[in-house]
């Protein structure tokens, strides 16, 4: 769906690999030619995303805005990304998940434990575990939450998959916004990245910590079981 923003008209598009969304801007550029009305947009990968504004009309959102993008969807709708993706035999349940993680460190380096929460679409539990790691950092055990989530997500065969965590900085990390600096994250986030293109399409949304309890939950429990605390 199209969200009005003040930069206006939004919406982000994620596709298979860089070639799907290099050949959706290419047809999206098509359109605009015909219509004499042109984005503004980014490209990262396989994500591209759109901003639609009339720069006669001070940037203002205006009918030609709503005219192409209804056309942009059309696109979407008639074309390949989709379709070549299901032809390919990945997850073509279409499973929508939404995976909640979290990692923890009692001492940072010290005892560190993942947990994570998959919900179904119907905000069902699916699985809700947490793993003991050992002596490690909070961002490794950050980063580990997120890929042993992403590899039960695709035990259960999910196709999209909306991540939610409260570590700020491994949601820009992953969406590219912040360059990964830690030697030591390179592999494991190097290795998510590898799981992620065996999605459809993969979302990270940084939420605050009271809306993250039960991942929470699930690291204190493993951590406190391997440490033998009770009570």
């Amino acid at each position: 769906m199209w969200q009005e923003t003040k930069h206006g008209l939004f919406k982000q598009f994620t596709f298979i690999n860089f070639k799907e969304a290099f050949d959706f801007m290419t047809q999206v550029a098509a359109v605009a030619n015909q219509q004499n009305h042109h984005p503004r947009w980014e490209n990262e990968w396989n994500v591209v995303k759109i901003w639609l504004s009339t720069h006669d009309q001070q940037n203002k959102i205006t009918d030609q805005d709503k005219r192409l993008a209804a056309a942009i969807d059309e696109l979407v709708k008639a074309g390949e990304p989709i379709d070549k993706w299901e032809q390919e035999g990945v997850g073509v349940n279409h499973m929508r998940v939404k995976l909640y993680t979290d990692g923890g460190s009692r001492g940072n380096p010290g005892p560190s434990a993942s947990g994570y929460v998959l919900f179904d679409e119907q905000d069902k539990i699916i699985e809700d575990k947490g793993v003991y790691l050992g002596i490690t950092t909070n961002n490794q055990a950050e980063y580990t939450a997120l890929k042993l989530g992403l590899e039960d997500a695709l035990k259960h065969q999910a196709s999209i998959v909306d991540v939610y965590m409260d570590s700020l900085l491994v949601v820009n990390q992953m969406k590219g916004s912040f360059k990964v600096r830690n030697r030591d994250l390179w592999p494991i986030h190097s290795a998510i990245m590898d799981l992620t293109r065996q999605f459809k399409q993969v979302s990270f949304t940084h939420v605050p910590r009271e809306l993250n309890k039960l991942a929470d939950a699930a690291v204190n429990r493993a951590l406190d079981e391997a440490l033998g605390i009770t009570g």
